[in-house]
């Protein structure tokens, strides 16, 4: 069984070993298609930072990662709610940072929120059904299968990619950024979210002004 209790600490210090560097240098092509995306936009991208380290070229990003009780660090210190401007980020990329045991309900909601209408957040997850599990047994990660990310975008507002892609190797050391349909025995699995540009629920048209007969324009 995986530890119950996480570790962010001993987390990060397993993804900068070398499985984890592996599995994140399957990802980079991943991650720098999504953080290209839309260029000269602002992008937000959550995640380890040794994954950030690798790419410090990618535009205009506003790089974080996750360190337990002191909150977030890296490009800046804060908590939640992100000092970040409601619908101004093109791309939101969460890289494994549920997988250290962030509290995904409040940052979810806070990420579709900064979201610009129509734009996407990319969420990549470890496949805890993935033999490469045993890579990181006991490391303080807490992995969950994809279909419960998919209830908790959902849960957040936001339409989910039909497709779940699988990437990262199944049980070797070596990286593999190729994608497959479905997560399969892959290392890790891509979730697309999108936030609609209409809500779901029809709003209400506020009533026409009507002006009192003789009323001058």
């Amino acid at each position: 069984m995986f530890q119950r209790q996480s570790d962010p600490v001993a987390a990060e210090a397993w993804f900068a070993g070398d499985a984890g560097r592996n599995l994140l240098e399957s990802e980079a092509a991943c991650v720098e298609a999504a953080l290209r995306q839309r260029p000269g936009q602002a992008h937000l991208w959550l995640g380890p930072a040794v994954a950030q380290a690798q790419m410090l070229d990618a535009g205009p990003v506003l790089r974080l990662r996750w360190t337990g009780g002191e909150g977030f660090r890296g490009d800046l210190r804060c908590a939640l709610p992100l000092p970040v401007a409601s619908e101004s980020c093109a791309v939101v990329v969460i890289q494994h940072l549920m997988d250290l045991g962030c509290d995904h309900a409040p940052l979810l909601e806070e990420c579709a929120r900064v979201l610009l209408p129509g734009a996407e957040m990319w969420l990549l997850g470890l496949n805890p059904l993935s033999p490469f599990r045993f890579r990181w047994r006991g490391q303080g990660l807490q992995p969950r299968e994809p279909i419960t990310w998919r209830r908790r975008l959902r849960a957040a507002g936001l339409h989910v990619d039909g497709v779940t892609r699988g990437l990262g190797p199944s049980w070797g050391s070596l990286p593999d950024p190729a994608q497959q349909d479905g997560a399969g025995l892959r290392a890790a699995f891509l979730l697309r979210a999108g936030k609609r540009r209409m809500p779901l629920t029809p709003v209400r048209r506020p009533r026409a002004l009507t002006l009192a007969s003789g009323t001058p324009a």
